[in-house]
């Protein structure tokens, strides 16, 4: 995928391939990388949890840049629905294959083209915010067309924000992290964050048996868990949908068309949970969610030629191409 290294682009093979910083102590775990930007946009400006002041909500004045196939980039386009920030927020998506130049925009396709800079990459938004800046260009990317720099690319502050920075701009009220639940849902999301959102990638990407079989084993543990969790509750909290079920919902949407088979988590699939299962089409119906899924994008993105997991690049054909029937 490649870096940015001091402001200039590296592609993988420039950096002698896999940047061993992403695994802890060589013995072959992966280790996610972590978010570089982390300002907030707050209802007047002020400063948020971390970064710096001066990024008020305002209509127009940000543009999300997200990946139809990154499950970090989903919860993003989620909220951008649910929370009724399309009038708000303006929206590029990338085309959903990385080259050697990282995420990169295909402005042949109207689908996946540029709406705001015309960039070719998404790189160019990190040297344009920071000209030494170090790591790699990742999605989402939440962008202040006004500074003309990245606010935050941590998704799961981005969320946080959507849900209520912009609510007297949208009038809408709907609180997906209401204070009363905070904790518990924080504690959730770790959980769930550790086990089944990274769990995944840690399998997939495991480099030793052990890392494998350990991230598999504890991935499925949370999975049955979360089954048991859900023999009682509509949603992980209950009657109501909180900012724990958006979370969740991107893995298991992906899972039995690309983790399954593609990151050997195939102990089960989610259509042998029957509430797991009942439960993630009870997400995928609620209004303005089917549209940020697309299975068939997944499905090639996780199985695509990989000197790794997948050498030749064959894709299977199992399962359908929609959650719902």
């Amino acid at each position: 995928m490649g870096q940015l290294v001091n402001g200039k682009w590296f592609t993988d093979e420039q950096l002698n391939g896999i940047d061993k910083q992403q695994y802890e102590k060589n013995d072959g775990h992966f280790k996610r990388s972590k978010a570089a930007f982390r300002h907030w946009v707050t209802k007047n400006g002020d400063p948020g949890p971390t970064g710096d002041a001066g990024f008020k909500a305002e209509t127009g004045r940000y543009h999300l840049f997200a990946a139809l196939n990154c499950p970090w980039a989903h919860r993003t386009l989620i909220y951008r629905n649910v929370k009724k920030l399309r009038d708000i927020i303006g929206l590029s998506v990338v085309a959903p294959a990385r080259s050697d130049q990282g995420w990169v925009f295909d402005n042949a396709h109207p689908r996946f083209k540029d709406s705001l800079l015309g960039l070719d990459v998404i790189y160019k938004l990190y040297q344009q915010s920071d000209d030494q800046f170090t790591g790699r260009a990742t999605v989402p990317v939440l962008w202040d067309t006004k500074q003309n720099t990245i606010v935050s690319n941590q998704s799961a502050e981005i969320i946080r924000m959507f849900n209520s920075a912009f609510n007297h701009i949208s009038g809408d009220k709907k609180n997906f992290y209401p204070s009363h639940l905070a904790e518990q849902i924080d504690l959730l999301n770790d959980q769930i964050f550790q086990c089944v959102n990274n769990g995944v990638y840690k399998a997939g990407f495991a480099r030793t048996q052990g890392a494998y079989a350990d991230a598999v084993t504890k991935l499925f543990q949370m999975l049955d868990q979360l089954e048991q969790r859900l023999n009682s509750k509509r949603y992980l909290f209950g009657d109501a949908i909180c900012e724990a079920d958006w979370r969740l919902f991107p893995t298991l949407a992906r899972f039995d068309v690309g983790y399954y088979s593609a990151f050997k988590c195939n102990i089960k699939a989610i259509r042998d949970y029957p509430n797991l299962s009942s439960y993630l089409k009870d997400l995928y119906r609620q209004p303005g969610i089917a549209e940020t899924v697309d299975l068939d994008i997944y499905r090639n993105g996780y199985h695509s030629k990989s000197p790794m997991r997948n050498p030749l690049g064959i894709i299977p054909l199992g399962f359908s191409s929609q959650l719902v029937a």
